[in-house]
């Protein structure tokens, strides 16, 4: 009878062990979490204070109290993650928190220089939209507290994409800024519903591939060494491909309809494994788009800007390559290492604070400054990846690739653009460009990462250090 008593002693001090280790390892990520948060609060706090100092010499309190009510805001966050999402990922809101700040910190240096203050300041403006776009992220954290939820809801989630899309070409409220027309405005309130489209859509596709995937990858012919799909599979993408076409000829948007596009491809791809897929849908993108710089004059227009963008005849002309140019200038301005946080000229450039703010950072933080915030974008989107390649159910895995990857090709597209590796679009840059509907969707975005990522770390085969 010895024996057994020692076998059971020895199964409890397993399951005591076991309980202590759970209970430990939440704690340890949320730790970790708060320091890289104290480390972000610094570098945000001293982005400001080196602001002033370089336009103004002295230190003014007000945007210093209302950045400080955000990391308050953000403390709140981290606080809830210990209570709704333990093993969330502890990089996802440091490194988002980081990026949203020297955001503020850049928005408020332009407005320094136009000498605007209070309300008028964008800087002001993006705080405020900082503070309701946390809040509703903290709201999808406690609500969602699985994110198979959203799986049955992916027709919803269909129509509700459709409509956000569709809301800018309604009469009244539909408006166009900038020759796009992306916006809808109530009152004094503008807002860009194709940016929270691009979530619901992630949500659609992720649910929908989940059911189609075995149509879509088991059956076709082979050629060149893929498998390519039969014909009356193509459906799914020459839908996506009509509407990226019908963004781009309506509402004027070469940026969007790639965005949404290329989510589409690269979840199809995760979903299927077949590289055919990904050819196909860029050859029917390419396509498309180089018919539209022919039969269209602003698609034409940014085409032009792009391949010949120092040519005097189209530097001058109006909607020309003059803003591209000068961010080129800008960039060139801040060399290696920069200018120094209020020390450069980034304010010559239109929208330098939104579609330009990586040119006002590059000139300012130079190109040293410049990796580090391409850095935390890798860093962002690696931990996004990683999530979803862990997790174990398929829509989660198609999910979390889907939410990291609008991010990624966000980025890519709007840096290519400034850099001139591409054609100049009007997308916003993720956290750090002035727009209130950009920081919502990115927020929550983030929110949905950090769901998913807590699901991973709670399945006992995969656990994401």
């Amino acid at each position: 009878m010895p024996a057994p008593a020692a076998t059971d002693t020895g199964a409890l001090s397993t399951f005591t062990n076991t309980i202590r280790l759970k209970l430990r390892v939440p704690a340890k990520l949320r730790n970790l979490e708060l320091a890289l948060l104290l480390f972000a609060f610094a570098v945000v706090g001293s982005s400001i204070a080196l602001v002033e100092l370089g336009t103004l010499g002295v230190l003014r309190g007000p945007v210093l109290a209302l950045a400080a009510g955000l990391g308050v805001i953000t403390l709140i966050i981290h606080v809830a993650l210990r209570f709704v999402a333990a093993q969330a990922d502890p990089f996802i809101l440091p490194v988002i928190t980081l990026l949203n700040g020297l955001g503020i910190a850049e928005i408020y240096r332009l407005d320094i220089g136009k000498n605007q203050s209070g309300w008028e300041a964008a800087g002001v403006r993006q705080i405020a939209w900082t503070a309701l776009a946390m809040l509703l992220a903290l709201a999808v954290l406690i609500i969602i507290r699985n994110h198979r939820v959203l799986q049955r809801y992916r027709y919803i989630a269909m129509f509700v994409g459709i409509v956000l899309l569709l809301m800018p070409m309604l009469p009244g409220i539909g408006q166009t800024i900038n020759g796009a027309r992306l916006w809808i405005r109530f009152g004094s309130f503008n807002f860009q519903p194709g940016e929270l489209a691009k979530i619901a859509l992630a949500i659609f596709f992720a649910g929908y591939l989940v059911t189609a995937r075995d149509s879509l990858s088991l059956v076709g012919r082979k050629f060149l060494g893929m498998r390519f799909p039969r014909v009356r599979d193509l459906g799914p993408i020459l839908v996506i491909w009509l509407a990226a076409m019908a963004v781009l000829v309506f509402q004027r948007d070469l940026g969007t309809a790639l965005l949404f596009f290329g989510l589409f491809l690269v979840m199809i791809y995760v979903a299927t494994g077949r590289l055919s897929w990904v050819i196909l849908g860029l050859a029917l993108f390419v396509g498309g788009a180089l018919i539209a710089s022919r039969l269209l004059t602003y698609v034409g227009g940014r085409f032009s800007s792009w391949l010949d963008a120092f040519n005097p005849k189209i530097y001058d002309a109006p909607g020309g390559s003059y803003q591209l140019v000068q961010g080129i200038f800008g960039l060139a301005h801040g060399g290696l290492i920069g200018t120094g946080w209020g020390q450069g000229s980034p304010g010559i450039v239109p929208l330098a604070e939104s579609d330009y703010i990586i040119a006002s950072l590059g000139e300012e933080l130079g190109l040293a400054g410049l990796f580090a915030i391409l850095a935390l974008y890798l860093l962002f989107v690696s931990r996004g990846f990683r999530i979803g390649f862990a997790g174990q159910d398929d829509f989660g895995r198609l999910l979390g690739v889907g939410l990291s990857f609008v991010i990624a090709l966000q980025v890519f597209i709007v840096l290519g653009g400034v850099t001139r590796v591409i054609p100049l679009t009007g997308l916003t840059t993720p956290f750090l460009a002035a727009g209130g509907s950009s920081l919502v969707a990115n927020w929550i975005i983030a929110a949905l990462l950090l769901r998913l990522s807590d699901s991973v770390r709670n399945q006992p085969q995969l656990v994401v250090e």
